[in-house]
């Protein structure tokens, strides 16, 4: 090993296989693990120096064998280090066999009678490594023949396709477990019990102060009643306490504040339980009266859609009368 490949080539390779084993299994986001864990970086750098250490101990104790070594053992030895080990052998009969070339001594053999100003031919064959190559290229060709031109499979268009889809089912996948994603168009109403209790923790450590850990406001609005300022609903709320309140006087955005997306979902969630409750001191309405329009959207179609069945349904009972009449 350490006749074949040489101390500046065997150290950084071993360097980087433990710096990349190191980055495998270190969490550490964005950033290579070194930048973002100073400690990592020192580890990385302790690994090169006692590689190096070790290279020059090895080094040294071969140089102190050496030098006590006899003449006679001394001239074996150079001739060992300096005799081809036999995995470099196998290499070079490798590429002679896959040049297919005549050695120098034996390219009489091969000469052509064309002689132009004393510069002769020889006649080589193919390069063996080429003419595999091109059993190869053949091989795959009657291959990809059958299978796209006979048994007629999923061609590029179709592939992409399904690899299309199924990025898709992963992202929305994705989706549903990385929480810190949602914004204001993708937020919905949270209702597991861990996710309002996180609500509530939040709530209190930051929010109850100005609108009261009861909801009922003190130097921002009442969060009980049916009035809202920037409007009231799971989207509206969100985006209130991402973006902050009204210029100069609202309260800040928790956005710029640290809250993350999943964590100002948690507590536009809880700030809605409020609503319908009764605290100890209300604070006066302010703003206006805010309505769900999708929810009155929903209502409206599917009333819409209980007169379309009721009339149906008359429609129907009016034809079976009308045919009952005609066979009377």
């Amino acid at each position: 090993m350490r006749k074949l490949i040489p101390s500046y080539i065997r150290v950084p390779l071993v360097f980087f296989i433990i710096a990349g084993l190191v980055e495998y299994f270190v969490e550490s986001g964005d950033q290579p693990a070194f930048m973002e864990k100073p400690v990592v970086l020192a580890f990385l750098l302790l690994v090169l120096l006692i590689l190096i250490a070790i290279e020059g101990i090895v080094g040294a104790m071969e140089n102190v064998l050496y030098q006590s070594l006899d003449e006679e053992a001394k001239a074996r030895y150079d001739a060992q280090q300096e005799a081809p080990s036999k995995l470099v052998l196998w290499f070079k009969n490798a590429y002679k066999k896959l040049v297919g070339s005549k050695p120098i001594e034996e390219e009489g053999e091969i000469i052509l009678d064309h002689n132009y100003d004393g510069i002769k031919e020889l006649d080589n064959n193919l390069p063996p490594w080429w003419v595999y190559s091109f059993y190869v290229t053949i091989i795959f060709g009657v291959v990809y023949m059958i299978r796209y031109h006979v048994l007629n499979a999923d061609d590029q268009f179709a592939e992409y396709e399904i690899e299309y889809a199924e990025a898709q089912r992963a992202i929305e996948e994705y989706k549903k477990n990385a929480k810190d994603l949602v914004d204001v168009n993708t937020v919905v109403l949270l209702t597991e019990a861990s996710d309002l209790k996180a609500g509530e923790n939040i709530f209190v450590s930051k929010c109850a102060v100005c609108h009261k850990a009861d909801g009922g406001g003190g130097i921002g609005p009442n969060l009980t009643d049916e009035y809202w300022i920037l409007g009231g609903g799971i989207k509206n709320v969100f985006k209130t306490i991402s973006e902050g309140g009204r210029s100069g006087k609202g309260m800040v955005s928790w956005k710029k504040e640290g809250l993350k997306p999943s964590e100002m979902a948690q507590v536009a969630s809880y700030v809605l339980q409020f609503q319908g409750t009764t605290p100890a001191e209300a604070k006066a309405a302010e703003g206006e009266i805010w309505i769900d329009e999708s929810a009155t959207d929903q209502e409206t179609n599917k009333e819409t859609e209980e007169k379309t069945e009721e009339n149906s349904s008359t429609e129907s009972t009016e034809a079976v009368e009308v045919v009952s009449a005609t066979e009377n």
